[in-house]
């Protein structure tokens, strides 16, 4: 049976629409059950023409992989378009490391010092509302966004190909033997 699984409160994802950027702020672990929330705002900003997404980890706890390659795929897609970026507020030393030991400071920006955001980050956070999706995601949709994720991170280099191998394949039979109905 493909039972919804709820993103619980404790994993929260506030987002925001600024002049000239969106923003999201993770509170808590980064992880495979809040990754979709920050998913679906971030594609739908950047399906609406923003260019410069801005992911606040000044809350975060820390990142799974799950969450590090979402964040990998959005700065992908925005790499493609003319000017887009993908920059990260707040890292603390243990974030930083986390995204650079994944090769993942090549592809967004990590504490830049320049942004339309410097100098209003209390302003920017008081105006953030909590994400919301459209629907629950059932078992099924939530291995296939952990197998995107990862499939991103391998992407990205030879190391990581290696160290998700094992994940990857597993979710790649879980999602394409798995029943789509109730048995």
């Amino acid at each position: 049976m493909d039972v919804p699984i709820p993103v619980t409160a404790d994993h929260s994802i506030t987002c925001g629409i600024f002049k000239g950027f969106s923003w999201i702020r993770c509170e808590g672990k980064g992880s495979f059950l809040n990754s979709p929330l920050m998913k679906s705002f971030g594609e739908s900003r950047v399906s609406e023409g923003e260019s410069l997404l801005v992911v606040d980890l000044t809350s975060c706890s820390g990142m799974d992989s799950t969450f590090m390659g979402t964040l990998a795929g959005m700065a992908t897609r925005l790499a493609t378009k003319d000017g887009g970026a993908l920059q990260i507020a707040g890292a603390d030393e243990r974030n930083r490391r986390s995204l650079e030991d994944l090769g993942l400071d090549f592809l967004m920006q990590i504490n830049p010092d320049a942004g339309p955001w410097q100098g209003q980050l209390d302003e920017i956070r008081s105006c953030l509302q909590p994400a919301q999706l459209n629907e629950s995601l059932n078992q099924r949709q939530r291995a296939e966004h952990v197998l995107q994720a990862h499939e991103k991170l391998s992407e990205i280099n030879d190391k990581n190909a290696r160290e998700f191998n094992q994940v990857v394949d597993t979710l790649k039979r879980q999602t394409t033997d798995e029943p789509t109905s109730e048995s």
